[in-house]
């Protein structure tokens, strides 16, 4: 049996649902004895566009055999797939139901606040098709009294710090009436926890560090472990999706099944939704 070549290219090498990734996809390789290169885009669309079509443009001997990746921007690179189809190169695209993490994540502001209240949300890049789809997700399930103000990061930890920095810098930030911190993910969630655990004031410091904080993507050694810790009040665990996409890669190259178009690994959240109590005035 022929040993499979595959390039996974994945966002950023400092979040820990792409490290994740990262490790789904190094399991999976081992597995089913494969040839794996693992790349990393820096959150740069145009990087990740670059080293792919490196790969898929190389010589014949060097090229992989099929290529899974997990968009930085809000495409997934048609012209870079067209060459692949071209080269005879497989091609995956890593995604989650998005839109159903959004709405969850809504569900548990909901649960949280059941009163209403107001959210300071931290999104993740505003190109991203993946943040665009987790803020429609979560625009479209939240009640009507929840009030949303909206944060730009970069899926890091220290993106989240920086921005929640430079709003908190902001007059009118002085002025915010803030009920529950909610982010796109995990690790965005813990950085804004951070951002205000430098605060000097202590009563300020703590009024801000008592409010729930909410993320998403829910790993064990992560999202799950910061909601079991308190650190977190609540997460939408997310399943790594890098080792079923190659799984299916194989099927279909070596075994000639038609994989399905789409497949969704769904969300849940961490704990159940009927599990959470109302945050404490």
């Amino acid at each position: 049996m022929k040993k499979l070549r595959i390039l996974v290219s994945l966002t950023t090498s400092d979040n820990d649902y792409q490290i994740e990734q990262a490790k789904s996809a190094e399991d999976a390789g081992r597995r089913l004895g494969m040839d794996l290169q693992i790349v990393y885009a820096d959150n740069d669309a145009i990087t990740q566009s670059t080293q792919i079509l490196r790969a898929v443009q190389a010589a014949p001997q060097d090229r992989p055999d099929a290529v899974v990746f997990e968009p930085v921007g809000g495409t997934a690179l048609p012209q870079v797939a067209k060459a692949a189809a071209a080269a005879n190169i497989g091609w995956a695209v890593l995604s989650n139901d998005h839109t159903e993490i959004g709405r969850i994540q809504a569900r548990q502001f909901a649960a949280l606040l059941p009163k209403g209240g107001n959210v300071l949300y931290i999104q993740g890049p505003s190109e991203n098709s993946a943040a665009k789809e987790r803020a429609q997700g979560m625009l479209s399930a939240k009640p009507a009294n929840i009030q949303v103000t909206t944060l730009k990061a970069q899926w890091t930890e220290e993106s989240a710090v920086r921005s929640v920095r430079s709003w908190l810098k902001l007059s009118t930030s002085q002025k915010a009436i803030i009920d529950l911190i909610g982010a796109q993910d995990d690790s965005m969630a813990m950085g804004a926890r951070h951002a205000f655990q430098e605060i000097a004031n202590e009563s300020e410091r703590d009024r801000w560090l008592k409010l729930p904080f909410t993320g998403c993507d829910g790993l064990p050694k992560t999202g799950a472990a910061w909601v079991a810790s308190g650190e977190l009040a609540a997460t939408v665990f997310a399943p790594a999706n890098s080792g079923q996409a190659i799984e299916m890669i194989v099927q279909a190259l070596l075994r000639g099944q038609e994989p399905p178009e789409r497949a969704l690994t769904p969300p849940s959240s961490i704990p159940p939704l009927a599990e959470l109590k109302p945050r404490r005035a």
